[in-house]
């Protein structure tokens, strides 16, 4: 996972002194970015006290240091947030075993009310497949079986999928981008849920069999994720381009219906083609799961 000694770091070596106005002299650095000495006196604390913080030796944090903190580091609304929870983690958190993760009675419902021409997904707290609509699993994942999201052991795991599946890869036109915005979630997730055990083995996981996702997370970014596009070069219909859109629930904050509409006219049809397809057959012959798709034991408990 990530403490905040870490992340404090990381983007302290992002902000130059010139970027927030501190003369140099021509003076050799051997730091890319604010030394600890420039950001503690502009965040107004010591630099003694700064420098337990990035050694975790400090103890709690104050709400008033961490927001000077960010606003010295320019740190966005995300980013923000992610430095709150990060201080309000203990210094060596122990992991346990999450509760099972069940879509909402009122969010099955939600999906349900879409219908199937709106390709329709829910997502849980590690990005594994709760549910989907016909149209939903046929736009993102129509090479593993359609009830996979009903057995908690057989769940796909989109983050899974994007990093370890060639499929996915292939699929994705503009997968460097939304690679990137699934690791920063990632690391969001963990501020949010650092004793979640699954969560660490997932980034453990993905680690240790894809290099690009152990680039990404070494940039130490973080982002929520709410909109955004994906092109597509889909193996049934052929280029589509569409935006999604994530609905947070209120009565389970941990889960995203993530929804997608088309963003010129003949990714429109494509996706009406994938509905008419979608519904020619009440339970679709299962296909062979690709490797890499789950861990032993299953995505969820």
């Amino acid at each position: 996972m990530e403490c905040l000694g870490t992340f404090l770091k990381s983007r302290r070596d992002r902000v130059t002194p010139a970027e927030i106005g501190l003369l140099t002299y021509g003076t050799s650095r051997r730091v890319p970015g604010l030394r600890r000495e420039e950001l503690a006196q502009l965040a107004g604390v010591s630099a003694g006290y700064y420098t337990r913080l990035e050694q975790g030796q400090a103890g709690a944090v104050s709400e008033q240091v961490l927001d000077a903190l960010a606003r010295v580091l320019r740190l966005d609304r995300v980013e923000t947030v992610h430095l709150h929870n990060l201080a309000r983690q203990s210094v060596r958190p122990g992991l346990s075993e999450p509760p099972r993760e069940e879509p909402h009675s009122r969010v099955l419902t939600l999906l349900e009310s879409l219908g199937e021409a709106t390709p329709a997904v829910v997502l849980g707290r590690r990005g594994d497949v709760l549910a989907w609509n016909r149209t939903g699993h046929a736009l993102v994942a129509e090479h593993i079986p359609f009830e996979a999201p009903r057995h908690p052991r057989e769940r796909p795991s989109i983050p899974r999928m994007f990093f370890l599946d060639p499929h996915t890869r292939d699929m994705h036109r503009n997968w460097q981008a939304l690679a990137a915005v699934h690791a920063a979630y990632l690391r969001l997730t963990a501020g949010r849920h650092p004793t979640d055990t699954r969560l660490a083995a997932l980034i453990g996981e993905l680690h240790m069999n894809s290099p690009d996702f152990g680039a990404l997370w070494a940039t130490g970014d973080v982002s929520d994720c709410t909109t955004g596009a994906m092109h597509l070069q889909h193996p049934t219909v052929g280029p589509v381009s569409v935006d999604y859109h994530v609905w947070l629930q209120p009565d389970s904050p941990d889960h995203r219906v993530e929804i997608y509409t088309p963003n010129d006219a003949t990714s429109a049809d494509a996706l009406r083609v994938l509905n008419e397809q979608s519904g020619r057959s009440e339970e679709p012959e299962p296909m062979p799961r690709p490797r890499g798709l789950s861990v032993p034991g299953g995505s969820s408990p």
